[in-house]
């Protein structure tokens, strides 16, 4: 694998620490704060609405910036915004540096994948992002793992903390990569289009009838991480830092869900192994909401992330099948935003749902949603 790669890799592992601790910690803040559920799911919804009116734009910087001038951008909004998370005193300035933090992951995915998919062999881009969602999950779990070990201890806020400062230097790192500073375009030269004819083009290309399969997966799926956690808590009975312990077992299946995903779209084909990891994720979700022991709770949740990660190589392979080459950063923008509108307004609509009934509810829609998902990817397969 190149050297280009391998820092793109890591500089996703070091973006994914935050990603799943804030949803993590819902059970925490509804108890610090004393807070609804309603209002706790802010942390997850506000950030993600900062996050996605920044894609956009991160894909025009991509095709235009060098790969590592963006990756250090993304490092150090990531490691200054954690460092401030760590001093907060009260919910809502929490919630400011949290969304500021949240910035760092469009800026970096889209230049970073958009990169990844210009230097990878076709035949090899699958096993590529699955490697690249691989140590994404590594800092998932790592993020995860230290939580659960601070939480009972010294507190939450150190967590963010301990991973602030080696995101800062990592910065620096790919800053100074002479590999990233090369920008790769596909355009021919003397040929140029306007950002509006690209969008158009890029839509009509095919991945505007991906992007509903994405978007109805992303309600599913989105419900249930956002609040795994508190079903632990509610349903399960667990304790806040036994719920985070067990919540961080589902990235180290990542990891060798991601893998499996990469090698499948491999050899199967991208949309065929979309197809088996959704059907998975529905099975095991379903399984998840009437399993009554907690190792059968564990061995469902276990199980739903390994097929939850496996489907982002697919998905991330097949918007690069369906897209130019030398639009790339903003064929992953559109893709980035439509998954992110989503992602951003399902866990307020969840939280209304879970006061209206309880969390347990959930879980049997969100496998609802998933099965849907999985139905309309093979009616899109049989049409083509």
């Amino acid at each position: 694998m190149q050297r280009s790669i391998w820092l793109i890799c890591g500089t996703h592992m070091f973006v994914e620490v935050y990603l799943l601790m804030q949803v993590a910690l819902i059970p925490v803040l509804i108890r610090e704060f004393s807070m609804s559920l309603l209002e706790a799911s802010l942390i997850a919804t506000v950030p993600s609405l900062v996050a996605l009116l920044v894609n956009l734009p991160s894909g025009i910087l991509a095709d235009r910036f060098s790969t590592n001038q963006l990756l250090f951008a993304s490092m150090l909004i990531e490691g200054t915004s954690a460092l401030l998370v760590s001093q907060t005193k009260d919910f809502w300035t929490l919630l400011l540096c949290v969304s500021f933090l949240r910035l760092s992951s469009p800026v970096y995915h889209i230049s970073g994948l958009s990169q990844i998919s210009r230097l990878a062999e076709p035949k090899q881009l699958g096993r590529q992002v699955g490697f690249h969602n691989a140590l994404g999950n590594v800092g998932t779990a790592g993020g995860l793992i230290t939580l659960a070990a601070f939480l009972p201890t010294v507190g939450w806020r150190w967590t963010y903390f301990f991973w602030a400062v080696p995101a800062i230097v990592w910065s620096f790192i790919v800053l100074g990569s002479a590999q990233l500073k090369v920008r790769v375009s596909g355009r021919p030269e003397g040929k140029k289009t306007g950002s509006l004819s690209k969008l158009r083009l890029i839509l009509l290309s095919g991945l505007l009838a991906f992007l509903i399969v994405i978007g109805v997966r992303e309600v599913g799926a989105t419900s249930t991480s956002t609040y795994m956690t508190t079903f632990f808590v509610d349903v399960g009975g667990l304790t806040e830092s036994t719920a985070s312990l067990i919540f961080s077992l589902g990235p180290f299946a990542g990891i060798f869900g991601s893998l499996a995903g990469g090698y499948l779209a491999e050899k199967i084909g991208a949309k065929k192994a979309l197809g088996w990891a959704i059907l998975g994720c529905a099975l095991s979700i379903l399984g998840l909401s009437f399993a009554s022991h907690i190792y059968l709770l564990v061995f469902a949740y276990v199980l739903y992330a390994l097929f939850n990660n496996a489907v982002w190589s697919p998905m991330n392979t097949t918007v690069a099948d369906l897209t130019p080459v030398s639009d790339r950063g903003l064929s992953y923008s559109v893709y980035f935003f439509a998954e992110g509108l989503v992602a951003s307004t399902t866990p307020t609509l969840a939280a209304g749902l879970i006061q209206l009934t309880n969390v347990w509810l959930i879980f049997p829609i969100s496998a609802a949603f998933l099965f849907a998902s999985g139905i309309i990817l093979q009616l899109l397969n049989q049409r083509k």
